[in-house]
């Protein structure tokens, strides 16, 4: 009971360290997850964060970059402002240049952007003043009475408004607006993956700290019986949804396959990342490494070799699923061994009773 009180008690604390490294609050100025926010008065050097949004009422001298629901900025950016967000609105100064793919832009009125404006949306509206070029691609793109644009404005979608607030040349290039969308969708992309990796590491942590030695003989079954275990990984993945499937058409069995469901899904998930565990572990058996010494490069090993691999088009997504699919298999066969064997003591140690 001790021994797993302790392992339990590391992989908390290890959980904690990481998640305070990475939903840092605005003071650090970076975070993944929650609000980020610069208070009125208060200045920081750059602002880059994932999170639920970006709020900026104070002074940022450098860079605000990242990934959020809402980004709102009524204070000072002296640099560039670099986001990938479902609502942007600017009521502030920004000195460098602004990109950004969103649902919705607005450029409020006394608003400047001392750079360019490059920006893909579904709406955008400018009140403001823009001090470079201005690229806008949107289904439409407002131009207010006091919107003012130094260069020129090149769109693609239905502007509307005040055209006389370009300085420069009004250039409409069709190709505009589909090389936004998919900058957009690279960088949503992008964010999806840091957030899956972060995940997948925090689960193995947590299952290398209380489940060593089972880990390590999932990582065992991978290496020396990958036929057996491709197999049975398989073999669930086709007969569990079927089953689930099945209490579903039963109101009966609408709840237990609900239920069912997610423990699926979560086993799943732990069959993703001890795929990725095997996977490092085996090319550390190639370079005879102590498997009990480093477990911990192993998952990390796996898990990076693996965001490696989800860049190569198909191929990569074929190599990720069948380490899905051993994960699967050495997880259902370690669970079967496991129950199968109730005879076989927990302990090492045989202790006898005198008389």
């Amino acid at each position: 009971m001790y021994e797993l009180f302790r392992r339990g008690a590391i992989a908390l604390l290890t959980v904690l360290v990481l998640l305070s490294l990475y939903s840092a609050p605005a003071a650090a100025q970076r975070g993944i997850g929650g609000t980020i926010v610069v208070e009125e008065g208060e200045t920081v050097s750059e602002v880059s964060a994932v999170g639920g949004a970006i709020v900026v009422h104070g002074t940022v001298t450098g860079d605000v970059s990242g990934a959020a629901g809402n980004v709102l900025i009524t204070g000072t950016v002296d640099g560039d402002v670099s986001v990938a967000t479902g609502n942007m609105r600017i009521s502030g100064g920004v000195g460098g240049g602004v990109s950004a793919g969103a649902g919705s832009v607005s450029l409020e009125e006394g608003a400047t952007v001392g750079g360019s404006f490059d920006v893909g949306a579904g709406e955008v509206r400018i009140d403001g003043s823009i001090g470079g070029d201005a690229r806008i691609g949107a289904e439409t793109i407002q131009l207010g009475e006091r919107a003012s644009i130094a260069g020129s404005l090149t769109y693609d979608g239905r502007l509307e408004g005040n055209r006389d607030a370009v300085a420069g040349d009004i250039v409409r290039d069709s190709s505009l607006g589909p090389t936004t969308a998919d900058g957009f969708q690279s960088t949503i992309s992008s964010v999806v993956s840091v957030y899956a990796f972060v995940a997948n590491l925090l689960l193995g942590i947590v299952l290398l700290a209380l489940f060593p030695r089972f880990s390590e003989g999932v990582a065992d079954r991978v290496r020396t019986g990958p036929v057996k275990t491709g197999l049975a990984g398989f073999g669930l993945l086709i007969l569990v949804p079927l089953l689930l499937v099945a209490l579903l058409i039963t109101i009966i069995g609408i709840p237990i396959a609900l239920v069912g469901l997610l423990a699926f899904g979560f086993v799943a998930w732990i069959g993703i990342v001890y795929g990725r565990f095997a996977l490092g572990m085996w090319l550390l058996s190639i370079a005879s490494y102590e498997r009990a010494a480093h477990n911990w490069i192993g998952l990390l090993l796996g898990l990076f070799l693996s965001a490696v691999l989800s860049a190569i088009p198909i191929l990569g997504g074929l190599l990720n699923f069948a380490l899905f699919v051993l994960g699967v298999g050495a997880l259902a066969l370690g669970l079967y061994h496991r129950r199968g064997a109730p005879g076989v003591p927990r302990s090492t140690t045989v202790r006898t009773d005198d008389g």
